[in-house]
């Protein structure tokens, strides 16, 4: 998906996406109890996304857009403070952390070990993230499934 920046002033969430987003935390709590925690669970990740720097936050936007249209069954919540996508199990499988969190020079998209990322005796579980393009959307899209297989 690309970013729009004509609504936002920034390459983050359209006001669109943002109505939608509310939208969809009041269904989820409006289903019970189970919906409600998986409401505040994505209330908790948009907030942590809110506090962000300026170029971390865009790059989470994008990448909370794309794990939930790539992977609508993980469900948002923060973990140590950071955006993460959890299964049914309410394990993590991947994760976002801010370049700002520990001072890095880039931002972190990682995945545990419940992500179905296996191959041999070594793989990544952790990628580098400084700029959003259509080439790092489609390498997402393509972990994120991978790992949810």
């Amino acid at each position: 998906m690309a970013a729009q920046t004509s609504t936002t002033g920034s390459d983050g969430f359209t006001a669109e996406e943002r109505a939608a987003m509310k939208e969809r935390a009041a269904e989820l709590r409006a289903e019970g109890r189970k919906g409600a925690k998986r409401a505040d669970g994505l209330q908790a990740v948009l907030d942590r996304i809110a506090q962000m720097e300026p170029e971390d936050r865009a790059l989470a936007e994008r990448v909370h857009v794309t794990v939930t249209a790539a992977a609508p069954d993980l469900a948002p919540k923060t973990w140590y403070g950071m955006p993460a996508y959890a299964n049914e199990d309410g394990k993590i499988v991947v994760f976002f952390q801010d370049s700002g969190k520990f001072n890095y020079r880039y931002s972190t998209l990682g995945f545990q070990d419940t992500a179905n990322l296996d191959d041999g005796d070594l793989w990544p579980v952790a990628y580098a993230l400084q700029k959003w393009s259509p080439e790092v959307e489609k390498r997402v899209v393509a972990l994120v499934r991978a790992a949810i297989s």
